[in-house]
């Protein structure tokens, strides 16, 4: 609960600070990403930890679950996102037509889903080893997410009908 709300707090600082006109905006946009990815790993990490525990399955349960799933794509983003803007160009396809930071970040979350699904369409590729890297932990983090955590839920819920 103190790491949340320490990030919360964190997260809070950094937005007010990109209203100052003195403040360097990049580098704020930079110190986001950590916060930002801590944040929602720790969303994912209690949230698998309440659905693990519950002892019958509610509309509760099962949004912490939707939550937990988004929680989780949201992190393959950052994992993304840190490794482009460390090695830029580390995915071929992200970039169509001029460079906007604000495209690479729909682009990015879009293939940080898709990879989650293990859809895969193929228009965004990862390039240099690092990234092929985080593909592959990404797309196995959603296999057994949904694995796991869909039997489990499953599992609860037949126990809790009988």
């Amino acid at each position: 609960m103190w790491l949340f709300l320490i990030l919360l707090l964190l997260a809070g600082v950094l937005f007010g600070t990109g209203f100052l006109e003195k403040v360097d905006q990049r580098k704020v946009g930079i110190a986001r990403i950590p916060i930002y990815f801590l944040f929602y790993t720790t969303v994912a990490i209690e949230t698998v930890k309440q659905v693990w525990k519950a002892k019958s399955i509610n509309l509760n349960v099962i949004l912490g679950v939707i939550s937990g799933y988004i929680s989780l794509g949201l992190i393959g983003f950052f994992i993304c996102l840190s490794i482009e803007l460390s090695y830029p160009h580390s995915f071929q396809g992200l970039y169509t037509g001029e460079i906007v930071p604000e495209k690479l970040a729909d682009r990015l979350i879009y293939f940080s889903f898709i990879t989650l699904h293990t859809v895969g369409y193929g228009d965004i590729l990862p390039v240099t080893s690092l990234a092929e890297k985080a593909t592959v932990l990404i797309s196995l983090a959603g296999q057994f997410y949904l694995v796991i955590i869909t039997a489990t839920i499953v599992g609860k819920f037949i126990n809790q009908s009988t």
